[in-house]
């Protein structure tokens, strides 16, 4: 299970902070629909095919969460909310026009209409644009990345569990193997104590 976010040669599989802002930032040169595509995994952790299967019924502007149905489980119809910022939900309607068909209470329509391989397309375009590359630079990554950001900011996890629509916690609990900036807090006083202080290397140099 620890390959959930580290490859076979070790290689961490989710992107840090930096690295998810840096594609957001990226994001904003591309059109619109793959900006909100790539907005909306970076903010719920769906899977790709969550994403696509998203409609005007999927945004719940009042309570500011996103409706992602699990296509992971067995059953259909089971679903999942995610919090989101307000300011996200106002972007999403925005962007789709989604506002007079959400409040006219019209048919469910799809947010995105293009297949699963043209989305994963758009978004390692997104990456390359970024500067991404390697086993994190994936569609995954992004997930991942939702998961060990959740974990690292003191998220229960059992939401965090909830939110990912995970089966079982201890697919969950995986990502609070990935070194966050509390424990890196936590060695530095561990290296501050050592005789020679590794800062004393730049010296040599």
């Amino acid at each position: 299970m620890q390959q959930l976010i580290y490859d076979r040669s070790g290689q961490r599989k989710y992107l840090t902070k930096s690295e998810r802002n840096a594609f957001l930032k990226a994001a904003h040169r591309f059109d619109l629909s793959t900006l909100t595509l790539c907005m909306i995994i970076s903010a719920t952790g769906c899977r790709i095919s969550e994403a696509l299967s998203l409609t005007t019924k999927s945004i719940d502007i009042q309570s500011g969460m996103i409706i992602i149905e699990c296509l992971k489980k067995r059953k259909r119809g089971i679903f999942r909310s995610v919090p989101v910022p307000k300011e996200l939900i106002d972007f999403i309607v925005d962007s789709h026009n989604l506002r007079p068909h959400i409040m006219q209470g019209l048919d469910a329509l799809r947010l995105w209409t293009f297949s699963r391989v043209t989305a994963y397309r758009r978004i390692r375009k997104v990456m390359a644009a970024a500067g991404l590359n390697g086993s994190h630079a994936m569609p995954k990554g992004l997930r991942h990345c939702f998961g060990v950001t959740a974990i690292q900011s003191q998220v229960p996890l059992n939401l965090v569990q909830r939110w990912l629509g995970h089966a079982d916690m201890r697919t969950t609990a995986i990502y609070a193997s990935a070194t966050g900036p509390e424990e890196r807090s936590i060695a530095r006083r561990m290296w501050q104590t050592s005789t020679m202080t590794f800062s004393d290397l730049s010296q040599r140099t």
